[in-house]
């Protein structure tokens, strides 16, 4: 044996390094995480089961309630026309049969004439078919005043219907006033005029066939006190009727009128 080998043999041999560290590793961290995954895994997978089971009772809750708030059909009894009773037995006794009232039969003849003699006097005028026609039924003195008395309880009176306001009418010439001449008509309110109101009335008119104003309809006012004014001086006014060819005819129109202080 060399010196060499004589000096190893006093030292101590000391442990592999990396197998110290990895047994370190092994104790601390890691270690400590593998004992947390499987418990965290088992602990959530159990909250989901639990989850699951109580969304699928408190469905289950839902449709048994459901089911037994549902309204149940009527029962329908199926029967076989073999099975219904026999009909009712009608113990009414029916009616006799009608009798005939006592009197001569019916007979067919010919009409024998009769001498006038033989007639009485309230018989012997016969109305003829012209009179029959003009009998009143509601009864009368009896005389006949032919159709000339009937005729004159009779009008022939035909009724116009007015045109609307403003309903379209085509007409060759609409009715006409001068305004100026219509203005100059206009009474001035002496309240407005102290107040020193000024303004413009629009009114319609519906005009006739000999010209006088029927109808009016205040479209626009500028002021209360104004109104009356201008509706008597257009109702007072003549006008020239609308013309539809050669007829006058009611139709309407519009007239503005001004009120100014000078």
């Amino acid at each position: 044996m060399s010196c060499k080998q004589e000096e190893l043999v006093g030292v101590p041999v000391l442990p592999d390094v990396g197998q110290h560290t990895s047994s370190l590793l092994s104790q601390y961290g890691a270690f400590e995480l593998k004992q947390y995954i499987p418990q965290a895994t088992l602990r959530g997978f159990t909250i989901a089961i639990l989850s699951v089971l109580l969304l699928l009772g408190a469905y289950a809750a839902f449709l048994a309630s459901s089911a037994m708030v549902k309204p149940k059909s009527p029962v329908i009894n199926r029967m076989k026309l073999t099975q219904l009773p026999p009909p009712p037995v009608q113990t009414d006794v029916p009616p006799p049969p009608p009798t005939t009232a006592p009197g001569p039969a019916t007979r067919a003849g010919t009409p024998v004439p009769v001498p006038d003699a033989l007639i009485a006097p309230d018989v012997k005028d016969f109305a003829n078919v012209d009179e029959i026609s003009r009998a009143s039924t509601t009864g009368g003195s009896g005389d006949d005043i032919g159709y000339l008395g009937l005729a004159s309880d009779v009008t022939d009176e035909v009724r116009e219907t007015e045109p609307d306001a403003y309903e379209f009418i085509p007409v060759d010439k609409e009715p006409y006033v001068d305004l100026a001449e219509l203005q100059k008509r206009v009474v001035y309110p002496d309240i407005a005029r102290r107040a020193g109101i000024e303004g413009t009335v629009n009114i319609r008119v519906l005009v006739d066939k000999k010209g006088q104003p029927k109808k009016y309809i205040i479209e626009s006012s500028d002021s209360d006190l104004l109104t009356k004014a201008a509706i008597d001086a257009v109702m007072s006014a003549r006008f020239t009727p609308a013309i539809q060819g050669t007829n006058p005819m009611d139709c309407w129109v519009s007239i503005p009128i001004n009120f100014r202080l000078r």
